[in-house]
Formats: C-alpha cells, sequence, structure tokens
C-alpha cells in the first residue's frame, strides 16, 4: 500500500476544501476503498476521513412525503429502519441481500452509490485495464467474461456495476444530494453513474471535490410499497455479487396495471431501468403474457461480450419475470429468511 497523509475534518467545509487536493479520497467506512489500496488498485496520496462530520447520519422524513438518508448512515441501520422498511420495502430487500452482516454494519449509504466494479480484472493490478489506467486495453474482452455486462458496454471496457441498493434506487427515482467547491447541487441517481463510452475512468457525476452527502426519495416512490420486490440471482445464496437482479414495482387499479417500475443489475456497468418496458406494463391487467412483453423489450439491444455470458440475456428476461411476478403478488409481511434470492421465496 502506498503511503498517504490522513485528515479527519470537523465540519463539511473542512472536508470540501481537503478534498478539492489533487490525488485524494474521501472515507467512510473503507469496506471496498481499503481492500482497493491494499491491492494497489487505488493508491490516492492523502485520505480524507468524513466519518465524524455531523448531520450525515440521519434518516429523515421530509414535509412533503420523502424521505432524506444522510450519506453515512449504515446499510443495516437503513434497512432494519420500520418506516423505512415498510415504505420501500424492495430498497430494504435489496440492502439486505448485499455482502454480509458484518459489511452491512459498517457499509454506508454514501459508500454504497460510490463502489466500484468487482470485475477481476480491474482489481488484478496487473491486467490492462482502462478504468486504472486510461488507454491501457482492457483485458477482459476476449477471456472469461461471464460475470460482464450486456448492457451498455464499449470496446474500452465491459464492467457491471455491483451495488444491489442502487437498484430499487433507480427504479424509484433517487436523487444524489452533492456538496462541492461550488456549493451544494442534486443529480438523478440515473445520471449519476456513468456508462463507459471512450472514458471508463469516468466513473460518476462528481466533481472534483465533491463528495455525496444524502439520498433522496421523491413523494411518489412510497405509492408502490405495496407491490415491490427485488429479485437477485448469485452463484451462492450469501456474501455474492449478483448475477441478474431486477428491482420491478407497480401500482395496481381496478384490476389494471397504473405504473410500473423495472430495473436491473448486473447487466452494465450502472444500474439499467427500463422506462420503455414500465410504459408497455401500463393499462395492461397483471399476466405472464404482460410481463414476457416487458421483459422482451427491456432485453432489446442487448449483446453479449463473449460466449461466456450469452445466457445473461435469457436469464434478466426471466428475472424480470419472476420479480414482475412476485410484485404483482403483493409485498411479504417480512423480507423473507434468504432476501432477495429466489431460494428464500415460497
Amino acid at each position: 500500500m502506498r503511503t498517504f497523509d490522513y485528515i479527519r475534518p470537523a465540519s463539511l467545509p473542512e472536508a470540501v476544501a481537503a478534498g478539492q487536493q489533487p490525488d485524494t479520497a474521501y472515507l467512510a467506512a473503507g469496506t471496498n476503498l481499503v481492500d482497493l489500496m491494499k491491492g494497489g488498485v487505488a493508491t490516492p496520496a492523502r485520505i480524507v476521513d468524513i466519518t465524524r462530520l455531523p448531520g450525515l447520519s440521519a434518516i429523515e422524513r421530509l414535509p412533503d412525503g420523502g424521505t432524506r438518508v444522510g450519506a453515512l448512515v449504515r446499510n443495516s441501520d437503513l434497512a432494519y429502519d420500520a418506516a423505512f422498511a415498510e415504505t420501500y420495502p424492495m430498497v430494504a430487500e435489496a440492502l439486505l441481500a448485499g455482502a454480509s452482516a458484518q459489511l452491512r454494519n459498517a457499509a454506508t449509504v454514501g459508500g454504497n452509490l460510490m463502489q466500484r466494479t468487482r470485475c477481476p480484472y480491474f482489481t488484478d493490478a496487473v491486467s490492462p485495464c482502462n478504468k486504472r489506467e486510461p488507454g491501457a486495453g482492457c483485458a477482459a474482452l476476449g477471456h472469461a467474461t461471464r460475470i460482464h455486462a450486456v448492457q451498455g458496454w464499449s470496446e474500452h471496457c465491459i464492467a457491471t456495476h455491483p451495488s444491489d441498493f442502487c437498484v430499487p434506487l433507480v427504479a424509484l427515482d433517487a436523487v444524489v444530494e452533492i456538496a462541492g467547491p461550488d456549493g451544494e447541487r442534486t443529480v438523478p441517481l440515473t445520471a449519476f453513474h456513468h456508462l463507459p463510452g471512450d472514458h471508463p475512468e469516468r466513473e460518476t457525476a462528481l466533481r472534483p471535490g465533491e463528495l455525496i452527502t444524502a439520498l433522496r426519495l421523491p413523494p411518489e416512490a412510497a405509492a408502490f410499497q405495496g407491490n415491490a420486490r427485488y429479485l437477485k440471482v448469485r452463484d451462492r445464496t450469501s456474501y455474492a455479487f449478483a448475477v441478474v437482479s431486477a428491482a420491478a414495482a407497480l401500482t395496481l387499479d381496478g384490476g389494471t396495471i397504473g405504473r410500473a417500475r423495472l430495473a436491473f443489475g448486473g447487466l452494465a456497468l450502472k444500474p439499467w431501468r427500463v422506462e420503455e418496458a414500465e410504459a408497455a406494463l401500463v393499462g395492461h391487467a397483471p399476466s405472464p403474457e404482460a410481463y414476457a412483453k416487458a421483459a422482451a423489450l427491456a432485453l432489446d439491444g442487448a449483446r453479449p461480450t463473449g460466449e461466456a455470458n450469452a445466457f445473461k440475456i435469457e436469464l434478466a428476461r426471466r428475472v424480470a419475470v419472476r420479480a414482475l411476478t412476485l410484485a404483482a403478488a403483493g409485498t411479504p409481511a417480512r423480507i423473507p429468511a434468504l432476501p432477495a434470492s429466489p431460494f428464500g421465496i415460497v
């Protein structure tokens, strides 16, 4: 690990000022950053520890009916907050499907949004990777691509985004609150993570010196609480990243679908929401045929990055149909023993 300077600011303005220095990284729980530093993948010259900053650890119900979640709220605290889990059940289900109980007790909301890909070529510091070193090439292309992208990828990067949490948040139109040298601003979560294009090193909408202060869910998100599920298919039933996941939510009105939300994880370098598929469900009765049509639209244009991950396209269609079926059946009173897993759903 590279030697670095350690700074622990006492206020948000102090943190932003420290973060403006070149080659600086913000540290919260460090569940991703520290691993990357140990492996020589991330090599910041200075660390700004934001864990003691005031005002970033609250879960607030807003006057307009929305919810604001501070960036330093722990994943487990958010998942087990009774009011939050009741209002946004698929978000709680996604949180409990991620990592292990020990990591959820440490990991933060802001850190979850800032997770970097788990592509093995990215985390191997000796493999060529355009995310680590622009212009170096992509070692994944033509090699082991089973877990890699089938949507939104480019010849410069075929990695996927690892977060469970972000998938239902994208479906619910979450907004990221950001503080930086130029003041405060907000970015829709759908626009926060970047697809690789020609510059896979540009991972998020954050500018130099900026940090996440909170996540905000709009009032409309609560309308889906009665029919919302998160489904995750993974290689083992705990402590594994999604091969494919889906967040599905509906409102039902007189036997027809009034509104729909559908987003995927494991398909692209950002959570993949498909509004065309959502629109195709509106006005139709909940049915396998309607779900299959929406799933086909959702995967229209998907392309495998090799023979090894062509299966993900059909798998994603089936996961979407299953997630929509479960959502239409209604949100369970309790999250299953194996949250988000098809093996934990009766």
